[in-house]
């Protein structure tokens, strides 16, 4: 199951989980905009955009183990969603999540190494 981060399997296995993680932003923004699914539409839409990211994930984990490929959705989710609220929603992000932010990029990039 482990592959070689240079292959190509390697590759796409890293491509669907960074979908995956888009598609995981992409669903927490639109759940933050369907104000508690008052607005159903929105929310539903999130509901595909959530299952849409487990499928890509699943996908990945055919070429990658499953404790870096949830790691590395988790981080990208966690960094784009953080991201995401600080520009569209104007969200104050403290120094200390700032902090954080860099520590998960670290903790990434020591995880490839």
């Amino acid at each position: 199951m482990t592959s070689n981060a240079f292959s190509l399997a390697g590759v796409l296995a890293l491509l669907l989980v960074a979908c995956a993680a888009a598609l995981d932003v992409l669903a927490n923004l639109l759940l933050a905009r369907s104000d508690g699914f008052r607005r159903r539409l929105t929310g539903c839409a999130a509901l595909v955009c959530i299952g849409a990211a487990f499928y890509c994930l699943s996908l990945a984990l055919h070429h990658m183990d499953l404790s870096v490929a949830y790691a590395l959705w988790g981080s990208f989710g966690i960094l784009g969603t953080s991201v995401g609220g600080w520009i569209f929603f104007r969200q104050k992000l403290r120094p200390c999540a700032f902090a954080g932010i860099f520590l998960l990029i670290c903790g990434v990039a020591l995880l490839h190494l």
